[in-house]
């Protein structure tokens, strides 16, 4: 499988003319994985050879503003180019607890109404991840007044025993957040492509003259 990795963004605090805040972009199969949106990544995007539209998944570390103060806009451009007739899957979206209700809040407030379907799947941090003061509970809203293209994301505790969350589990991989110990409840991913089993076309090898033998040995 192909797979290659885009750094968009690895300044702290803020952009800067010649460095973007943290964003980085995982390629495969086709689809964009992204992890961090920071201000101005969409920017960054464009200067690059990745299309905003080609993302899938977007998987954000924290909730300080260099790590995600670009989502809102990013979807925003996505849905713009995307035109009135979508038919693409939702994108989904991973972060702390509090991430959806961000963006539920700068959609209402903007009168912003995305033409594509999105789902936000909370991480629910565990008390010792940060300093107590540091964690706080989010009023999610209501699923009444939720946007309409938003879905029915999942709220994921921490596995105790694999000490990890699991985010997805499909046919090539297995993507998993780790606890990371921060000032604010922030997280870790790691991405595991599945083995595949491999494809020998014998008739091919037969007509280059080629000849596989098959040894059995016998105890």
């Amino acid at each position: 499988m192909s797979m290659d990795v885009t750094f968009l963004g690895t300044g702290a605090a803020y952009p800067s003319p010649t460095r973007g805040a943290s964003a980085l972009v995982l390629r495969c199969e086709g689809e964009c994985w992204l992890f961090d949106c920071g201000e101005g990544t969409q920017t960054q995007l464009m200067k690059s050879q990745l299309k905003a539209g080609r993302i899938t998944k977007i998987f954000i570390t924290h909730l300080h503003g260099d790590h995600f103060f670009g989502l809102p806009g990013l979807l925003c451009t996505i849905s713009l180019q995307s035109g009135s007739m979508v038919t693409k899957q939702p994108i989904e979206i991973y972060g702390p607890a509090g991430l959806r209700d961000f963006i539920w809040r700068t959609m209402e407030l903007s009168h912003t109404e995305l033409v594509f379907p999105y789902v936000v799947h909370e991480l629910v941090p565990t008390a010792d991840q940060c300093p107590t003061e540091e964690l706080k509970e989010f009023a999610h809203a209501n699923k009444v007044d939720s946007p309409p293209k938003e879905g029915q994301g999942r709220t994921i505790l921490l596995d105790s025993e694999e000490n990890s969350y699991l985010l997805v589990d499909d046919e090539q991989f297995v993507v998993k957040a780790f606890r990371l110990f921060h000032r604010i409840p922030s997280f870790g991913f790691s991405v595991v492509e599945k083995k595949r089993p491999g494809k020998l076309n014998a008739q091919k090898l037969k007509d280059l003259g080629v000849f596989c033998f098959c040894f059995l040995s016998h105890q």
